[in-house]
């Protein structure tokens, strides 16, 4: 069997990073991916992917990556589903991320190093490419995911992070 997704998009928005009560950092974002063929219509389409990233990646996402930057994700389709504060049974199909690349490059300080993206600072001499201008209009959802939800705070209905493997540290050399 093999579920994997590879996917390479801009940002709609800069990404959303809570932890379980567990402590474990939880992130999530949604890639704008546009398709390969127009539509009927000449224009072509865009595909909008949610992705949930966790740990020290979903740190890093959140300190690196912006709305309207552009990254690649390596991982895998799950489908689950909850029930909502109505009651309703909810169904959500998303990328799980194992890897996520930030693409475009960042900014070199002053000892060489790269710097983290200026989530206010629109241009990018790395970048050849714009970033997409996406107003809250265009996106297939009133809000964000858990929006309505305290900053930081993130439940674990499904039990997440009991199925987290986990992982056992190895020195090189020892």
């Amino acid at each position: 069997m093999l579920n994997r997704a590879v996917l390479l998009g801009r940002l709609t928005a800069d990404p959303i990073l809570r932890y379980t009560p567990g402590g474990t950092a939880v992130g999530t974002f949604t890639l704008a991916i546009d398709r390969r063929f127009s539509g009927q219509n000449g224009e072509r389409e865009t595909d909008f992917i949610p992705v949930v990233v966790w740990g020290k990646n979903a740190e890093n996402s959140a300190k690196y990556l912006a709305k309207g930057r552009q990254a690649a994700v390596d991982g895998r389709i799950q489908v689950r589903s909850y029930e909502n504060k109505e009651g309703q049974r909810v169904r959500v199909t998303e990328v799980v991320a194992e890897q996520v690349q930030f693409l475009g490059g960042g900014q070199q300080g002053s000892n060489g190093q790269e710097q983290p993206n200026n989530k206010n600072n629109d241009s990018n001499p790395f970048d050849d490419q714009t970033p997409i201008d996406i107003s809250d209009d265009d996106l297939p959802f009133d809000e964000a995911p858990g929006s309505d939800e305290e900053p930081g705070a993130w439940e674990d209905p499904l039990g997440y992070e009991d199925r987290m493997p986990k992982r056992k540290r190895v020195r090189k050399g020892a």
